[in-house]
């Protein structure tokens, strides 16, 4: 099987009712296939139009009368509100790897007019409901995705020419009661949820789901060591100055083992003193390396700057009091002292192996949203790498 690109667009009901992390877990453990591009959407009419005029298809194994009915719910349910004409949330993900169109498709599921079972996604988060009369009642496919490679890559190439004027970090996209001030907050899903296909990234945005907030953007990251650099550098002179305490008990620890006599603890403190900055540059070389796949001293000045060998995911949660919500629900620092429920407490293993990053207040969110860019096109790359340039 050749390697190909598939994508699965999750509907604005299933982003509102926050189903995406479960859609995302299934994708992704039952298909085994990578996460290359992840864009939000805000569709325009133009953009919605072009794709539902391409929704039937002879090559399409769904009844025909299915497809019309999805054509139908793409024209009216993604189109922008029409008191408002506030325009709705969709995300598209893409996924690489061998015959990945006809696995994200059998995965997300064909909707049949007499169908059963709960094996897809379909099956799970949407819904098909005839009356008496065999006339549909409520349609809600939850999630779009190709019959076959030819459509895939002509809709994802659709998809990408609309990319810089329809998708990105999404403005005045939620409606919000007088008075409340929303807020924006950067979540990282952090590299120890990629090292092979698992449902933790989705698990982990699924957790995220019970503060309430929105999703308003999304971008599949590869950090470089100049980005990590600037990222966390703030930390640095914390690690090369707070943690003495730490490192005299471990530096007493160790040379009483090695040499079997006591160490006073005056000694020990005035080596903790001696050694905290090397330790804090050692801790914060690994911290680099964790997030980037290299250290700063592996790198010359074309690769400090090139896009890192370590993945994540990087979202933008939108939201009254977003701030405060997420950390609330990702926990401290050190998962041993996380509380049950938190998502460092469920899947973090080390201070630095904690699962996910958020920032700590709105100034640092936006510090951080620069420096990753996270209003960068990277979905349209990933397109125009399999496809050339469009």
């Amino acid at each position: 099987m050749s390697q190909e690109l598939a994508y699965a667009i999750i509907t604005p009901y299933s982003l509102q009712k926050s189903r995406t992390g479960g859609i995302l877990t299934r994708l992704i453990t039952r298909t085994g296939l990578e996460l290359a591009g992840a864009r939000m959407f805000a569709p325009s009419q133009k953009l919605i139009e072009d794709y539902a005029s391409n929704v039937v298809s002879a090559h399409d194994p769904q009844d025909r009368r299915i497809q019309e009915l999805i054509r139908d719910y793409v024209r009216v349910r993604f189109a922008p509100d029409p008191k408002s004409q506030r325009r709705k949330r969709a995300m598209m993900l893409l996924f690489s790897g061998e015959d990945a169109v006809h696995k994200i498709r059998s995965v997300i599921g064909n909707f049949s007019l007499d169908r059963s079972g709960g094996e897809s996604i379909r099956d799970t988060y949407g819904d098909l409901v005839f009356d008496a009369q065999k006339r549909v009642q409520y349609f809600e496919p939850a999630v779009l995705a190709a019959p076959d490679v030819e459509e895939a890559q002509q809709k994802m190439k659709l998809w990408a020419r609309y990319s810089d004027q329809d998708g990105g970090v999404l403005e005045n996209t939620i409606p919000y009661g007088k008075g409340l001030k929303p807020q924006r907050t950067l979540v990282l899903i952090k590299p120890d949820n990629f090292r092979f296909p698992t449902g933790r990234p989705g698990n982990v945005i699924d957790f995220f789901s019970r503060t309430g907030l929105f999703i308003v953007g999304i971008k599949v990251h590869r950090m470089s060591v100049a980005q990590a650099l600037e990222f966390y550098g703030p930390v640095l002179e914390v690690l090369r100055t707070k943690l003495a305490d730490v490192v005299a008990s471990r530096a007493k620890a160790a040379l009483e083992a090695e040499f079997k006599f006591k160490v006073p603890d005056a000694e020990a403190k005035k080596l903790g003193k001696q050694l905290c900055p090397l330790f804090g540059d050692s801790q914060f070389d690994n911290i680099i390396k964790f997030m980037s796949g290299r250290t700063p001293a592996e790198c010359d000045k074309i690769t400090l700057n090139q896009p890192g060998t370590e993945k994540c995911i990087a979202l933008v949660y939108e939201g009254p009091d977003a701030v405060n919500k997420i950390r609330a629900v990702l926990g401290p620092t050190d998962p041993s002292k996380a509380p049950p429920g938190s998502i460092r407490r469920e899947f973090g293993q080390t201070i630095m192996v904690n699962a996910a990053h958020a920032s700590d207040s709105e100034e640092n969110a936006r510090r951080e949203m620069g420096i990753i860019d996270i209003a960068e096109n990277n979905f349209r790359q990933v397109v125009e790498a399999a496809y050339g340039k469009l």
